[in-house]
């Protein structure tokens, strides 16, 4: 049997779907909640990411869709997140969405920022 590699533009980890439906449940008014990752300048090593939760996609924006959950990117944003993965993690520092970019040449210690 011959398998074949379909690369995505991003994706989502099962926590972050999880999560993510998790909080779309919360906003009983917001049933098209869907997380925004973006790219913004700055940061300790040139890049940082950025996300929010939105029920606008517009028109230039690429959306992602995981059981349920959806991940929004900008254009802009997308050139240096193409291939990542979006996940979601709870450890002892805290619960927060990380962003596994193999695009980046070095990251920060938090994992917040990078470069390419």
């Amino acid at each position: 049997m011959v398998e074949t590699y379909t690369p995505s533009l991003m994706q989502l980890s099962d926590g972050a779907v999880q999560k993510i439906l998790s909080l779309k449940s919360d906003e009983a008014n917001s049933p098209q909640l869907n997380l925004r990752v973006y790219v913004t300048g700055g940061g300790c090593s040139g890049f940082q990411y950025g996300f929010s939760f939105d029920d606008v996609v517009e028109e230039d924006d690429t959306c992602i869709e995981n059981g349920g959950a959806n991940l929004v990117v900008d254009s802009l944003s997308l050139q240096y997140l193409q291939g990542s993965t979006v996940d979601y993690i709870e450890d002892l520092t805290g619960s927060k969405f990380i962003i596994s970019n193999p695009n980046a040449t070095t990251t920060c210690g938090c994992g917040e920022s990078f470069s390419i």
